[in-house]
């Protein structure tokens, strides 16, 4: 069984990172440069964020077991920093998914069937997505050097 635990531990580092960057840096970029009708691209997108935000909090549970009972091999440091990292990027999650998404979500609300980028508020909507964005790219590094990590 110890085998198959490192084995186990890198399947789910690279789950996790692959949908990280397959996500957002592939499906996301594409919807909106294929679909003529922005917030209906800016919906599937988000559907697509959510699916991957509970992905992420799966993933760092599951990797968080398999470092406690998978790597009795790994010295002291690489064991705080594999940890350190994953718990990074589950904060990414949970700051971007509970925190950032729900003010954006209120924000689409609130300019009805336009678009938040016909609305007033298409400012502070794009200083909060750019606030996210730059969330999403620092998990996405975090998540190649958790890989490597493995």
């Amino acid at each position: 069984m110890r085998s198959l635990l490192p084995k186990l531990r890198l399947l789910v580092a690279v789950l996790w990172a692959g949908s990280l960057w397959a996500v957002g840096y592939l499906v996301a970029p594409t919807l909106f440069a294929t679909l003529s009708d922005r917030v209906l691209a800016g919906t599937i997108a988000g559907s697509m964020f959510h699916a991957m935000a509970m992905l992420s909090l799966g993933c760092g549970l599951a990797m968080l077991l398999l470092l406690w009972r998978g790597t009795p091999e790994w010295d002291g440091q690489r064991r705080r920093t594999v940890l350190a990292i994953i718990v990074l990027m589950v904060m990414c999650t949970v700051v971007s998914h509970f925190g950032l998404q729900p003010m954006m979500a209120e924000l689409r609300a609130a300019a009805g069937p336009a678009g938040v980028m016909e609305s007033a508020m298409k400012s502070r909507f794009g200083m909060l997505h750019g606030v996210s964005s730059g969330i999403y790219l620092i998990q996405s590094l975090l998540a190649g050097w958790l890989v490597l990590k493995q």
